[in-house]
């Protein structure tokens, strides 16, 4: 029986590599042979357009009144004029049935490498620990929207003997000495109902006391929760950790003595965030402040220094954006991007952005071979700048630090409460290899019939 599933499994693979193979044969064979010669004009009106639209795109953000409106239709019109040209020409129907043929190799391709077993990510360790007896938990009933009373948040928490302090909104009030005097009243576990910069600010009093931590995923965005494995659907699933849970220890990031959860932004986004207006109207207020910003008239000259973690200097200087994360994003899966894999790799992420004309920003295209894009991982990051202060969006949280600003990342410092069953991180994509297709697909039936007729012992 075991033989048997196995061998359907092999079969699988092949199929699947074989369909991949097809599939990208005939995405590239089929406008050739359909448009000769034309189906270069036809690649280079596709990139030329792309290129122009990402220009636009750049020119809209750099630019004000009548040029950003003519650089916005510009962005619209490009693409649109790309597909009127190739309906034009009859060619419309032969760009859809390649793309379509693309989307299936890349999707059965990724089918049959995952089911090699080559590429998966070993999951986070989970801790075996008793539930707690006094969990003190910090809930916002505005965050994401009201989700503390639409989801019954605090009634299930009390029910499950946890204490509750529901934060006034009406006032300013300081979680972390809230959690601080909890922890003296004898809580042996602290949690939060609300946004990642509340999380990031209670996470650090838990590490400090040494106390586990519970993360509930009533926030807007809910991008701790979401690296934890956590449903964001449903918060009041998180709660279950309270009765019948494990403990995972993560990483914690510090940006200037500062702690983050997920990362500490500089740059164009964190002197946006700082602006009293951007709260109540965030695309006007962004839209407003980004042209001298992104040209450097406005803002700091920035300049990061790192050591990556295979011991290379690394210098970037004068970015628009530098993003430093509590371990790094995946950039190499386009659907995983905004995703962690792990947080307790006991590195941080950098990302960082320089852009200083169209051609440039339309260079961005090329992901992680552009110029303008550096991706790396480091055990440390010194931010310094041109001024004695910078704008730092702390978890979202607009901060001013004095420069130069230590990122520096502590492993294992936060221990994280979680449901024993939780939908998990979403799984890592393995990168294309045609290679290894090709091998695949010619090799595992053979390989699957070798073993069927080789006598036994």
């Amino acid at each position: 029986m075991v033989v048997e599933f196995g061998e359907r499994a092999h079969a699988a693979q092949r199929w699947s590599a074989r369909v991949s193979l097809t599939s990208a044969g005939v995405a590239v064979l089929l406008p050739i042979g359909y448009a000769g010669a034309a189906s270069v004009l036809l690649v280079g009106v596709i990139v030329g357009g792309t290129a122009l639209t990402a220009a636009a795109v750049w020119w809209v953000l750099t630019r004000r009144g009548v040029a950003r409106a003519g650089a916005a239709a510009l962005a619209v019109a490009t693409p649109l004029t790309v597909l009127g040209f190739f309906d034009a020409a009859n060619l419309l129907w032969l760009v859809l049935v390649s793309a379509a043929l693309w989307a299936l190799a890349v999707w059965t391709g990724r089918t049959a490498l995952s089911s090699t077993g080559a590429t998966p990510a070993p999951a986070m360790t989970e801790y075996e620990t008793a539930p707690p007896r006094r969990p003190f938990l910090i809930m916002n009933p505005r965050s994401g929207g009201g989700k503390v009373g639409r989801f019954g948040l605090r009634e299930k928490a009390e029910r499950l003997g946890a204490r509750v302090l529901l934060l006034d909104t009406g006032r300013h009030q300081d979680v972390a000495a809230l959690a601080r005097t909890a922890a003296d009243d004898g809580a042996d576990l602290l949690g939060v109902a609300g946004g990642d910069g509340t999380q990031a600010l209670v996470a650090a009093v838990a590490a400090e006391r040494g106390l586990p931590f519970l993360v509930i995923s009533s926030g807007t965005r809910n991008h701790f929760a979401m690296d934890l494995g956590l449903d964001r659907e449903d918060p009041a699933a998180c709660l279950d950790a309270l009765t019948d849970g494990v403990e995972l220890h993560v990483d914690l990031g510090f940006a200037g003595g500062h702690p983050f959860v997920n990362n500490a932004s500089f740059g164009a986004y964190a002197a946006v965030v700082q602006s009293p207006a951007y709260r109540d109207d965030k695309v006007r207020t962004t839209l407003e402040l980004l042209p001298e910003l992104l040209t450097h008239e406005r803002g700091p000259l920035l300049t990061a220094t790192a050591t990556a973690t295979d011991g290379t200097p690394v210098t970037v200087t004068g970015p628009q954006a530098l993003l430093v994360s509590n371990n790094p994003y995946r950039t190499e899966d386009p659907a995983g991007l905004g995703f962690r894999e792990r947080l307790d790799s006991g590195a941080l992420g950098l990302l960082g952005v320089r852009v200083d004309s169209a051609a440039e920003a339309a260079g961005l295209l090329r992901g992680r071979q552009s110029a303008g894009l550096t991706v790396l991982t480091a055990d440390e990051v010194t931010v310094d700048a041109d001024r004695a202060e910078i704008e730092v969006g702390v978890d979202g949280e607009a901060l001013a630090l004095p420069t130069p600003v230590r990122c520096r990342i502590e492993p294992g410092a936060l221990r994280v409460r979680v449901p024993r069953n939780r939908p998990g991180v979403p799984a890592v994509q393995p990168p294309l290899d045609w290679r290894r297709l090709r091998k695949l697909a010619a090799t595992v039936g053979r390989t699957a019939v070798a073993r069927r007729g080789r006598p036994a012992g």
